[in-house]
């Protein structure tokens, strides 16, 4: 029988990543911004957090690491690392007013070849053997589940047996939506998005919220990326093992289509799909394995179908979505 106790909790594991991904990159398409560039994103935030890890256990023998210091540490590395890509975009796109989708699969390129450059560098540093760093340490303090899980049987097993950061992804997403649907300023970030120049006009500043939505937006993905090294991994990171995870991501937005609590059982659908064929007998046909990995892009690619059909306003992007803003053509 299908072991649902099991295969809940890997789900959730495998898509939490994905959820910070995607609210991240929700925020940034409210503004207006098309950033095709989360997958690096994510990658650089995931190896900013291991630059910090690294270091931090290096100079402090395992029995007298703080929590607060094994768990500090590395989030604000990872949150530097991600803001710094996010201002990168932003000075091209908004500043410079670059083609957006170039910018954004450019930012991909560099995120990653930034990760496996310094990823390989703290391999050799370790001396290790094997083409990979273990930050098991700092990973237990990531990992560390609530005390009552392992007493509650099947229901702390699927509810309460994960990490901070996994809790912390639904929260940001709740907040996020919150954020979008009744706050003053969620309303002027998403009349940005829909008209720069109508916003514009009504006296919001354009530059201040795009830059604002683009940053936060990206150091929420970076946060993906850190929880899928110091949890979904066990702190061990080792070059190219992020997979497709970030253009996962970008999809779960049109999946949702541009809603954050949505995404919250959206991304554990999308992590249940891309680990379906571990629980579904495929024998040794790696090709059946691989269809089922299509999984999440077939199921967006439905939706997209629906909601295109359906052309319901609120279902749709933002208007200006990908577009550069030119005041001197208001």
């Amino acid at each position: 029988m299908f072991d649902f106790a099991s295969f809940i909790p890997r789900a959730v594991m495998q898509g939490i990543p994905l959820l910070y991904g995607s609210t991240g990159e929700i925020l940034t398409e409210k503004s207006g911004n098309l950033n095709l560039g989360i997958p690096g994103v994510m990658y650089v935030g995931g190896i900013c957090g291991v630059i910090g890890a690294f270091f931090y256990e290096q100079s402090v023998p395992a029995a007298e690491m703080s929590a607060l210091a094994a768990i500090g540490i590395p989030m604000l590395c990872s949150l530097a690392g991600s803001l710094l890509m996010g201002l990168i975009y932003c000075l091209l796109t908004v500043t410079l007013r670059a083609n957006q989708n170039v910018t954004g699969l450019a930012l991909t390129t560099f995120g990653v070849g930034v990760g496996n450059f310094f990823g390989g560098s703290l391999i050799k540093l370790s001396g290790s053997e094997v083409p990979s760093i273990a930050l098991s340490a700092t990973s237990a303090y990531f990992s560390k589940s609530l005390p009552i899980a392992e007493t509650t049987g099947w229901f702390g097993q699927v509810f309460l047996s994960y990490g901070f950061l996994a809790y912390l992804a639904i929260v940001i997403a709740l907040l996020a939506s919150y954020f979008l649907k009744h706050t003053r300023t969620g309303l002027h970030l998403r009349a940005v998005g829909e008209s720069a120049a109508t916003a514009d006009a009504a006296g919001i500043n354009v530059t201040k919220y795009k830059y604002l939505a683009t940053c936060i937006g990206s150091m929420i993905a970076g946060l993906g990326g850190l929880y899928y090294v110091m949890d979904y991994a066990c702190g061990v990171w080792s070059n190219n093992a992020f997979g497709d995870r970030g253009w996962l991501a970008i999809a779960l937005v049109i999946f949702t289509i541009w809603r954050p609590n949505v995404s919250v059982l959206a991304s554990i659908l999308f992590g249940g799909c891309y680990i379906l064929y571990i629980f579904i007998p495929t024998g040794t046909n790696l090709a059946i394995k691989e269809l089922y990995k299509m999984l999440p892009y077939v199921v967006t690619l439905v939706v997209l179908i629906i909601v295109s059909l359906r052309k319901k306003r609120e279902d749709q992007p933002p208007q200006s979505l990908g577009l550069a803003y030119f005041r001197e053509e208001r």
